[in-house]
């Protein structure tokens, strides 16, 4: 789309025997003033709206409001931002292509050419989230969890493969390769993209969207992306711009450098840490200041990644030296690094050594002071030192309730002194015992850290050292290593120290997502049967970024996110309940103890390995990466613009989200005398709401499935069935963990129906309310929705006919889902709660002065009518942010909106 340009900064930048045009931001300050202390991150966002001008959605004023925000150091203003691609992984790109899929038979339906729906941005989908450890420290294990994958998920794949085809702009990446992030930093990303307009070669920042929240990770090669919920992803991807405020930046100084000893996970644990004390939930994060001379390319990639954990929507570093040296060492081409280092240069997005830009407000880390670290057992910002791992989980115990004394336990429940063998628990058929405390799952694992040579190769010389010392995995623990890159297993042969992580059991098991998203499979026999039986609270131990509760595995209740390198330390070990700053980990064969620092590779030593990390291995990986294997090859693709839906297919549904979009959307009104499906406390996250892992056989989903003549055993994940709504709706809310203040303190999707008083599923309840007509809220606490991108949350809401969630605060994802499938988020005023104003979910409650004129940020009365007793009035400000989501809210949602636009 060609600008207005109406400040004239339309450049040509020579770069070898090239040219190119671009929009120029030292131009635009000749009109606008000084911008040079602008972060670097708000310079892309106004390259954007220069590139994008067109008076309607993008005007002069839009400019100036990027110049007003450094005398304010924040703003109110809205701008249309547009992405130059999107970015999916098969859990969320399922739905994604559904909704395509649904797209089009409904223009179909209404007389215009199917294909008028097709992706208008680039869209990369990476199958990374299918693979299962099921086979596990066997050197078949690979082999093994890819035959199965295939068969799990053959209707999936083959209706991806349908979308490849059918599609213009969409490219698949198939299983079996890597994660999405890992892919995007090795492979897709270019940093600077360039399109053909008029004849002419335009240039212009590599900027995206993806469908999973750690699309952050490519921040730290230079490149503006965040996570977006799959919803707004497919609206980006049909020419939608996005809507968003110019958001707050607050910028993170980095001195020193890592201590000996340290890794880029102990730091990233550490950044996390203070930024979610901080609180920069919706804000953008800048990494600035005379340490990131010191931080490998790969490190800042770890620190980006995990910007979801310490609620940033990005974590950005500007393109430097060590983001060229990169590109060298991944394979890019010649002509991309130079053209990315001319381009940085002349638009002011370079970093310099001594650049102080303006930031909202600013952190301060000397790196020297960072110390080894875990984080959990809950929440991946609830960061422990090592040598505070122990005292850490005993009051773990201490909230659980755990008693001191055997005799206050219950008869088969283990107590906190579970010292001795007699209250300890027999692995059957073995000569161990298991206790709390104990690592049943101990997984290399998740984009965070399999991109990192310094951490997976120290990992490899830390299972060096330990077969050198006589030391062995503990029995009970269940390893793995699951890379996001082939490249990984290439540069770990080249060191030599794969064949070390297999002796240790850290056998390859998959390319992709795995224990991190829950993929974590079936614990042994012995070890479940031994955690029911003495309801015991183990551990995991994972590289990975998330570690919420029932997310890694629904029989493991404390969850601890580690380096990969002490991952391996902790199988050894075998245990969380202990120190490892000045235990020992085991014995040699003469019964000599081995401590950690016996074992932990130097830096110099670790530095070593990473120099054999060649540009070919990457070439050599990515070569083909869009073929698959034999697997994916021997797909059968239907050929045709429309999907042909399987009525009987449990994994792909035509949704009924677009039925009457060929008629006027409702008018909006009033919501009067609904009732609560649920009360919420703080934290609920999108692993609660949204369907995630397991499928229980009792669950309301897991019936359906056998309804439909599925076995328990073929059920597969909640995750691998995201293109089925009417599993997804049965799952959500669904959570094991979930805590529903309705629920009497039962655990789990459960809820009281209103007013006959009776305790059901929250899927059962919410089913009956339709029957009877009536329209749903929900309330909650602080920092509703916190977690993955997941467009779920927000569709199983609307399908169990859920009106509005009024919450204390919101995440920003799933805000933004809410209202891109037409529900309405509505935030208490300050200081005011469900709990201050004494509600309890039996209220009938009503929202009025939605009718008329709908504006953003707009404030409604609530009238909550209890049983007995008088009414209990109060406000609540509508989180419709942008007159962008006004519109898309009055059509039902925002893909409701791009095909009312087509089929008027």
């Amino acid at each position: 789309m060609a600008s207005h340009d109406s400040l004239q900064t339309r450049s040509k930048l020579s770069v070898g025997d090239k040219e190119y045009v671009y929009y120029s931001l030292p131009k635009a300050a000749e009109s606008l003033g000084d911008i040079s202390k602008l972060p670097v991150s708000l310079k892309v966002l106004l390259e954007n709206l220069l590139r994008h001008e067109d008076g309607t959605t993008v005007k002069k004023d839009d400019f100036q409001a990027l110049t007003d925000w450094l005398k304010e150091r924040r703003s109110t203003s809205e701008i249309e931002y547009r992405p130059a691609r999107v970015l999916m992984q098969d859990f969320t790109g399922v739905p994604a292509v559904v909704d395509l899929a649904a797209m089009r038979d409904a223009v179909a339906k209404a007389g215009l050419p199917a294909n008028k729906i097709n992706p208008l941005s680039a869209v990369d989908l990476v199958i990374d989230h299918s693979v299962m450890v099921d086979k596990f420290a066997s050197p078949k294990a690979f082999e093994e969890n890819v035959k199965i994958e295939m068969e799990r998920n053959k209707e999936r794949y083959e209706f991806l493969r349908w979308g490849q085809k059918a599609f213009d702009n969409f490219r698949v990446v198939p299983p079996g390769t890597g994660i999405c992030h890992q892919v995007n930093l090795e492979y897709l990303a270019k940093v600077v993209w360039t399109s053909e307009e008029d004849g002419e070669q335009v240039a212009y920042p590599d900027t995206l969207v993806g469908t999973d929240s750690h699309t952050t990770m490519i921040n730290g090669l230079g490149v503006l992306g965040w996570g977006v919920g799959g919803i707004e992803a497919e609206a980006a991807m049909l020419g939608q711009p996005i809507s968003m405020l110019i958001p707050e930046v607050v910028g993170f100084r980095l001195e020193g450098a890592l201590p000996e000893g340290v890794t880029a996970t102990d730091l990233v644990l550490t950044v996390t840490q203070m930024l979610r004390k901080q609180g920069v939930v919706g804000k953008f994060v800048e990494f600035y200041g005379p340490g990131l001379k010191h931080l490998p390319l790969a490190d800042r990639a770890t620190i980006a990644n995990m910007a979801p954990e310490y609620g940033a929507t990005c974590g950005f570093f500007p393109v430097d030296d060590e983001t060229l040296t990169y590109l060298k060492l991944s394979g890019r081409d010649e002509e991309t690094i130079a053209l990315v280092e001319a381009y940085a240069k002349a638009q002011g997005m370079w970093r310099e050594e001594d650049a102080e830009p303006v930031f909202t407000d600013t952190l301060t880390l000397d790196m020297a002071t960072v110390e080894p670290s875990l984080a959990g057992p809950k929440r991946p910002q609830d960061r422990v030192s090592l040598g505070g791992l122990n005292d850490s989980f005993e009051l773990l115990l201490d909230s659980i309730g755990i008693a001191e004394d055997p005799e206050m336990g219950a008869p088969e429940s283990l107590t906190r002194a579970d010292v001795n063998d007699e209250t300890r628990v027999p692995l059957e058929g073995t000569d161990h015992m298991l206790r709390h405390g104990d690592v049943v799952i101990a997984a290399i694992t998740s984009c965070t850290n399999t991109s990192n040579p310094s951490v997976m190769l120290a990992a490899g010389l830390v299972a060096k050292k330990a077969i050198e010392k006589g030391l062995q995995r503990k029995p009970w623990v269940k390893s793995s290593l699951a890379p996001g890159s082939k490249v990984v297993t290439d540069y770990l042969a080249a060191a030599e120290l794969d064949h070390y992580l297999d002796r240790l059991g850290f056998d390859l098991v998959g390319y992709g997502c795995t224990t991190c998203i829950g993929n974590s499979g079936p614990l042994p026999d012995d070890v479940s049967t031994a955690i029911d039986k003495g309801d015991l609270v183990v551990s995991s131990v994972l590289s990975g970024n998330r570690n919420f509760e029932g997310r890694i595995h629904p029989q493991v209740k404390a969850n601890w996110l580690a380096s990969p390198p002490l991952v391996v330390a902790f199988a050894l070990a075998g245990t969380t309940r202990i120190d490892l700053t000045h235990e020992p980990l085991g014995q040699t064969a003469e019964g000599d103890p081995v401590y950690l620092k016996d074992i932990w590779p130097s830096t110099e030593e670790i530095k070593a390995e990473v120099a054999k990390v060649q540009s070919e291995m990457f070439k050599h990986q990515y070569a083909n990466v869009f073929d698959g294997d034999e697997h994916w090859q021997a797909l059968e693709i239907p050929d045709s613009e429309t999907y042909a839906w399987d009525e009987d297919s449990t994994y792909v549904a035509n949704p009924p989200f677009f039925v009457g979009i060929d008629k006027p959307a409702q008018e909006p009104k009033d919501i009067k005398g609904a009732h609560v499906l649920a009360v919420f406390g703080d934290t609920i996250t999108t692993d609660h709401i949204s369907p995630a892992g397991a499928i229980k056989p009792d669950s309301p989903a897991g019936k359906y499935l056998q309804e439909q003549g599925v076995e328990v055993r073929d059920f597969n994940s909640y995750g691998s069935r995201r293109g089925n709504h009417e599993v997804m709706m049965r799952g959500t809310f669904a959570n094991i963990r979930i805590k529903n203040l309705m629920a009497n303190g039962r655990e789990g999707g459960y809820t009281v129906h209103i007013p006959s008083g009776e305790s059901m599923s929250i899927y059962d309840a919410a089913m009956k309310y339709q029957e009877e007509k009536t329209p749903l809220v929900v309330l909650a606490g602080k920092e509703y929705g916190t977690g993955s991108s997941r467009d779920w949350a927000a569709k199983g809401t609307r399908l169990l006919g859920v009106k509005a969630v009024i919450a204390e605060s919101f995440e920003r994802i799933h805000r933004s889902n809410l209202v891109g499938m037409g529900v309405l988020p509505l935030q208490f005023e300050e200081d005011m709660s469900a709990q201050s104003l004494g509600l309890d979910g039996t209220e009938q409650i009503s929202i009025l002065g939605l009718s008329g004129d709908i504006k953003p940020g707009e404030v409604y009365d609530v009238v909550a009518k209890p049983k007995e007793g008088d009414e209990i009035k109060f406000k609540v400000k509508s989180r419709i942010d942008t007159a962008n989501e006004v519109r898309y809210f009055l059509s039902g949602g925002i893909l409701h909106h791009v095909l009312r636009q087509l089929v008027a």
